[in-house]
């Protein structure tokens, strides 16, 4: 556990020492160029567009397997109470 915090506390003060020199090429501006006021706007409309469908298709995911999950569940149950599947050989 020592090796552990020990580890994550070098990792955080390597990441920390070196952010600076990553960012500071290019005057700061990025992969992008320069930040205008249109695009951040944009940006922030991705974002809000983003989070509604990211939310909206990981709730038609989960209402799909909830359905298969149910099937499963009630053919189980019908296997359970047939007479085919109770005799053995």
């Amino acid at each position: 556990m020592v090796a552990v915090i020990r580890l994550l506390a070098t990792t955080t003060v390597i990441f920390a020492l070196t952010a600076p020199v990553a960012l500071a090429h290019d005057q700061g501006q990025g992969w992008y160029g320069e930040t205008t006021d249109k695009t951040v706007t944009n940006a922030g409309f991705i974002v809000i567009g983003f989070f509604p469908l990211f939310v909206l298709v990981m709730s038609l995911l989960q209402w799909r397997l909830e359905k298969r999950k149910d099937a499963r569940k009630k053919a189980a149950k019908a296997r359970a109470n047939s007479r085919r599947w109770q005799a053995g050989w």
